[in-house]
């Protein structure tokens, strides 16, 4: 499963062979057994991964994701992504990703915390060298990412921690600003108006989701649609985002919060100005495409949109801004702390959220331009970007030729 078809990339770029070999296969994985025996939950077996995807332009950066459906050829997935996204927005990162096969959320937090000390024990090479930079994923959080700081003692080592703990303030909300800043953005260029007054539903209230929601009201947004895997809320009137927040965190989701229940599906077919899916892949697809009615799709997920579905979405005239560009802020705000790491700079959340903002800006202008002289979608204008950044980097490396 590849993310880019570098074959329909050649009919817009050139992309040379030893190019195309290059990019079409990881560079390394690595495939380990996680094996504990602990207190209270017993004997603990669990498959790992780390892949490394492509590191011409630096090290391999990606999340640590710990869920029980982690394969190797979804990791081999999200690092080639993590690829093609570090090099869209200007980033002295390669792409990788790491996976432990397991659902951690049924573990004591002293045995997550031993799982966690036993991968940085399987990959010390990997973290101390540098080679490997993990973050935060589905599954893992800041404090994990202090544990691994804990094993390692070297700050650089891993990004993604608290603040308090060598974190970079700010890190946490920045996939959320930079979905809002590229909407902003994007209803600027592709509907003709501020983002101020539009009316979004967002597909998803995690992190990315719900950050995403408080930036696009604090621009002056009505969110008007909210749902999560327990169910969604339709609120004309637009969704009081702290009241939300509450009864998520007292009841575990969005569903039975005030307003018209909804599905997720429903979600997708409402008529708003805006649609961000910011849950999980594969949403917008040939069943779910033809119902949607927004002007404009934002991807804060990874992969919401199928091929298929967003051939549908482009023959009814409706935008899509991909993934790779639409949810970089948080690989922007990772390369910060990495920095900071290294040279024992401080930084403030206002900082972090400006450079993520002329980053993604900057990423943005350059896909536009391409799509408009090439005459292609934005996804593929993105991938042209990214894929030029990549091979240009090869040869300056001297592992292609010039």
């Amino acid at each position: 499963m590849h993310n880019i078809d570098l074959d329909e990339i050649r009919a817009h770029t050139d992309v040379p062979d030893p190019a195309i070999r290059l990019l079409s296969k990881p560079e390394k994985e690595i495939h380990f057994s996680l094996n504990l025996l602990l207190d209270p939950d017993g004997f603990v077996e669990a498959d790992a991964f780390v892949v490394y995807h492509n590191t011409a332009r630096g090290p391999a950066k990606g999340g640590l994701r710990i869920w029980p459906n982690v394969t190797l050829e979804h990791t081999r997935a999200l690092a080639e992504l993590m690829t093609w996204k570090t090099a869209l927005v200007g980033l002295p990162f390669g792409g990788g990703k790491s996976g432990i096969c397991l659902d951690s959320r049924q573990l004591a937090r002293s045995s997550k915390t031993a799982v966690l000390k036993e991968y940085v024990h399987m990959i010390q090479g990997e973290l101390m060298s540098g080679a490997y930079v993990p973050a935060p994923d589905l599954g893992s959080t800041p404090s994990d990412m202090a544990v691994i700081y804990g094993e390692t003692h070297l700050a650089e080592s891993v990004t993604g921690k608290p603040p308090r703990v060598g974190g970079l303030p700010g890190r946490r909300e920045a996939t959320g600003y930079g979905v809002a800043h590229v909407t902003h953005l994007a209803c600027q260029t592709f509907l003709g108006k501020p983002v101020r007054g539009t009316r979004i539903a967002v597909q998803g209230f995690g992190n990315v989701g719900e950050w995403a929601c408080r930036f696009l009201c604090g621009m002056g947004a009505k969110i008007v649609a909210v749902s999560d895997i327990t169910g969604g809320t339709l609120r004309e009137s637009g969704i009081d985002l702290d009241d939300l927040h509450r009864h998520v965190t007292e009841t575990g989701g969005v569903e039975g919060y005030d307003g018209d229940a909804i599905t997720n599906e429903e979600l997708l077919a409402l008529d708003v100005d805006i649609l961000i899916p910011a849950a999980i892949e594969g949403v917008l697809d040939d069943r779910t495409a033809p119902a949607v009615s927004a002007d404009l799709v934002v991807e804060a997920a990874n992969g919401p949109t199928t091929a298929g579905g967003e051939a549908i979405l482009s023959r009814r005239g409706i935008v899509v801004i991909p993934d790779v560009l639409a949810n970089s802020g948080g690989v922007v705000a990772s390369y910060m702390e990495w920095r900071q790491a290294k040279s024992g700079a401080m930084t403030k959340a206002e900082e972090t959220h400006e450079t993520v903002a002329e980053q993604l800006e900057s990423a943005f202008q350059r896909v536009r331009q391409v799509a408009k002289e090439r005459g292609v979608s934005e996804r593929t204008a993105a991938q042209i970007v990214a894929v030029d950044e990549i091979v240009a980097t090869m040869r300056d490396r001297g592992w292609i030729p010039s």
